[in-house]
């Protein structure tokens, strides 16, 4: 499948084919517009050959069967695993979402996309100012864009919103359930202020820790900045859940520190990864992630189909990943459009440059989040993370059953909700290494 003599495993295989299609669909969504039909088309089609191999991963299930004589007899009989069917249909809820809101700018005339090879003086003080120089620039009416689009493109944002938020769920608690790679492991430092570095393991190991003062201390001025510090978190936070779970005191992951303090310092390193997660929606995949998918194993089966190849788990990470990464870019395109209408509204203000990786609440205060139940969690499906929250002021959400997001239209539109939710960074390290799924 790879085009090789080796090959690749059949989950990689249907990872890389499920991103590389949306890579080959959507491409760089550089302006608000419908798709065309034939790309619309095609994704619907490829994409239900790829996700149609979930529907043959099954589990044995007790039911009940009653013979001639009218005898009840219990067996076993095959039914679709529950984490694909309970997640592939929310998946696809997500999608249709999506396409349905750019389609919802089909025929709108209120502003309009520039060359990328328009004058400056055309552009004005729309163009664009941060990395991403390649895109159009987006122009709106002298007077700013209509109270009626203004109000559409603020409601389509919220149900972008809501379904960033659903798709980083689910690819989250996939990649936590999936176990570390042992080539991961046996790659890291032998302790975490080797992995963290003295300036950052100092930070965290203060008396009294705080997050924001962390993070106003940290060089975030980046985008491989970011990554490198949350690569060294993920693996400084595997080293310490190993340290605190190995038994063996001449072991080389033996240290002086207690058992307690290095508890509380993997705490703290949660909350920062938590928070990074949130604040920066559009950091690429990190080492771990990546070793993950390409290593992905399959925990409890693992000796049966596939190769011992966890493939529902492939593609359910790979199918998220992929609408995450399109309701960022679907969400970074209504604020040009907003941003547009501001500076037009707004002539005197200089235009500021703009970060494609931080999120709007960046500068509010962070407070610990609490530690979860690893075997309470793990029994919970991905649709329960349906909606993990970017915010930390989410806390006190009120305990409905459905979370209700409009459209351009005012129909309503409802996203599954439950209220237990789980940290991303829980099942980084669990008892002897997480049993690496990817």
């Amino acid at each position: 499948m790879s085009g090789g003599g080796k090959g690749v495993s059949s989950a990689l295989a249907l990872s890389n084919a499920i991103t590389n299609l949306a890579a080959s669909v959507f491409g760089e969504q550089s302006r608000l517009e419908p798709m065309t039909p034939d790309r619309k088309a095609r994704w619907r089609k490829e994409i239900d050959w790829l996700l149609s191999v979930a529907d043959h991963i099954v589990e044995l299930v007790p039911s009940q069967q009653k013979s001639k004589d009218g005898t009840n007899m219990e067996i076993m009989v095959t039914k679709q695993r529950i984490d694909l069917h309970m997640n592939i249909p929310a998946l696809r809820k997500l999608d249709t979402m999506l396409i349905d809101c750019l389609d919802n700018f089909k025929d709108q005339n209120e502003f309009y996309y520039l060359s990328k090879d328009a004058p400056d003086s055309e552009k004005g003080k729309s163009r664009r100012k941060d990395d991403k120089w390649w895109l159009p620039t987006v122009k709106v009416p002298q007077d700013g864009l209509s109270d009626k689009c203004r109000k559409n493109l603020q409601s389509q944002k919220e149900s972008v919103t809501q379904v960033l938020k659903a798709a980083m769920s689910i690819n989250a608690q996939v990649l936590s359930e999936m176990e570390v790679p042992e080539n991961y492991i046996e790659a890291l430092p032998k302790n975490g202020r080797a992995s963290l570095g003295d300036a950052v393991y100092r930070s965290i190991t203060v008396e009294f820790f705080d997050p924001d003062q962390f993070f106003a201390s940290m060089d975030l001025s980046s985008e491989h900045k970011i990554l490198d510090l949350k690569n060294r978190l993920e693996a400084s936070i595997i080293i310490w859940k190993r340290k605190m779970t190995q038994k063996d005191g001449k072991s080389a992951w033996g240290s002086a520190v207690s058992f307690e303090k290095r508890e509380q310092f993997e705490e703290r390193a949660e909350t920062i990864l938590l928070i990074i997660k949130h604040r920066f929606p559009g950091l690429p995949q990190s080492s771990l992630d990546i070793s993950k998918i390409q290593y992905n194993r399959l925990k409890l089966f693992k000796d049966f189909l596939f190769g011992s190849q966890d493939v529902g788990q492939a593609l359910l990470e790979s199918y998220s990943r992929i609408l995450e990464s399109l309701a960022f870019t679907v969400l970074s395109r209504i604020e040009d459009v907003l941003h547009a209408d501001f500076m037009t509204q707004n002539p005197n203000q200089q235009p500021c440059k703009r970060s494609s990786l931080k999120d709007e609440n960046q500068t509010k205060p962070v407070t610990t989040s609490p530690r979860f139940d690893t075997e309470a969690m793990s029994a919970k499906t991905l649709s329960d993370l349906l909606t993990w929250s970017l915010d930390q002021n989410d806390t006190d959400e009120k305990s409905e059953t459905d979370e209700i997001s409009k459209d351009v239209d005012g129909n309503v539109q409802k996203l599954p909700v439950v209220t237990n939710k789980a940290s991303y960074v829980e099942s980084l390290g669990g008892v002897r290494s997480p049993t690496a799924r990817h």
